[in-house]
């Protein structure tokens, strides 16, 4: 945030802090438009959280408001004047003065400058021996993990790969080397062996997370497709493409190892798209009855989101038919900042402001509500609710974020698909 709007507030009667934040939220509501809503601020993180002090004095209450902003300066200010319109709170007046704006980045900026003027002095007070760097130095590297021969096949290996709960596979001894440069000694090479692995490799995987290492080509995936079939493998790690274990720097490891997948995964990936097995394969549907058929609006949804059959291709497109009813509430609703709640006939079960949303549908009884239609931004963690709660179809003003995860059981439209 780059604002912090610091008020006070005296009201003629007691109160608590959800009535005033209540009376600031309501009597603020299209003030200035749909630009300076609060709600619609916080949803797109121009606002902070407001923060509400209170104390009693007698049959008064005062107290203090702070609301963090990442708007503008002008906007800020135009926001913190805006809070002092409050009269009343509850049955009683009221009144808000705002005492001050703090620039919270010339905040920061004071304590970076001190914290450097320290910093400073500490290395003036010690001036580096290089010759001690140079000893320290030389002593680490003696003291870097070293090689070893594990099993009877004297495989190479590094210190902790018996001792350690996850062991990585890798191909190479060369391999093995890099990657107990960077700190990795729970590592095993199988040398080379592509048709049967060692011994000590498959007795070390019986009690183990096998994490299996291979090179960024066709090499590594006929070695890695090998070893799962031998050995139990949780997961497989890629070199880059082109690139072998070796070659890889510290920070590539890392990457590489941060992005490993379940072997299940990689098998998956490997295998051609025809040779999919069918249970792979689902059609996606919302089923509409014959009823609401014949008023239904078709709507087209993208090739790119319809898994196809195996055998029988189907069309690029599958549609959506939603009844004229729905398509009017969208309508209604548009500009509300409120939500409809239906269940599987499309008969409005529920209806709540934007802001209650998530609470109405996580105190719902699994599987009631059909569809759920709202004036509001679609969230990552409104969709994951939505597919937790069995909502089939979810329809909001809009896109937030790009979704991360979309969950095959549910349905995301927004006004803009639809209209």
């Amino acid at each position: 945030m780059k604002y912090l709007i610091k008020a006070r507030i005296e009201i003629d009667g007691k109160v608590d802090k959800h009535d005033v934040i209540g009376a600031i939220f309501g009597q603020t509501e299209g003030l200035l438009g749909q630009e300076f809503d609060l709600e619609d601020l916080q949803e797109k993180d121009k606002i902070g959280r407001m923060q509400v002090d209170l104390k009693q004095v007698g049959s008064k209450t005062v107290g203090s408001i702070q609301l963090p902003s990442n708007l503008d300066r002008v906007e800020t200010a135009v926001l913190a004047a805006m809070l002092e319109v409050i009269d009343r709170v509850g049955p009683y007046a009221a009144r808000v003065v705002v005492e001050d704006i703090k620039d919270l980045r010339t905040e920061k900026l004071k304590i970076i400058i001190e914290r450097a003027k320290e910093i400073i002095k500490k290395i003036r007070e010690s001036e580096p021996d290089i010759k001690e760097v140079l000893r320290q130095v030389e002593g680490e590297v003696e003291r870097a993990p070293r090689v070893i021969e594990y099993g009877p096949e004297k495989l190479p290996a590094g210190p902790d790969v018996e001792g350690a709960d996850t062991v990585i596979v890798v191909e190479g001894r060369a391999d093995v080397i890099n990657l107990l440069k960077y700190g990795y000694t729970n590592v095993i090479a199988v040398e080379g062996a592509k048709e049967s692995l060692p011994e000590s490799v498959k007795r070390l995987a019986q009690n183990k997370k096998v994490i299996l290492f291979v090179d960024g080509d066709r090499g590594g995936e006929l070695i890695a497709t090998s070893a799962i079939g031998q050995i139990k493998v949780d997961y497989v790690a890629r070199a880059p493409k082109g690139r072998e274990v070796e070659q890889l720097t510290g920070r590539e490891i890392a990457k590489a190892l941060s992005e490993m997948v379940p072997a299940e995964e990689f098998l998956k990936e490997l295998r051609p798209p025809e040779q999919k097995p069918e249970q792979e394969v689902k059609e996606q549907k919302v089923e509409v009855k014959e009823e609401q058929k014949a008023e239904a609006k078709p709507l087209t949804v993208p090739e790119a989101e319809v898994p196809q059959e195996e055998e029988k291709p189907k069309p690029a497109e599958v549609t959506l038919a939603l009844p004229k009813s729905v398509l009017g509430e969208v309508e209604k609703l548009k500009g509300t900042l409120e939500a409809v709640l239906l269940d599987s006939k499309w008969t409005e079960i529920g209806r709540v402001k934007v802001k209650d949303l998530f609470n109405a549908i996580q105190s719902l009884e699994q599987g009631k509500a059909f569809a759920v239609i709202f004036d509001g931004i679609i969230t990552q963690r409104l969709v994951d609710l939505a597919a937790e709660r069995g909502v089939t179809l979810l329809i909001g003003a809009r896109m937030g974020t790009k979704l991360s995860y979309r969950p095959p059981n549910v349905r995301v439209l927004t006004f803009s698909d639809i209209t």
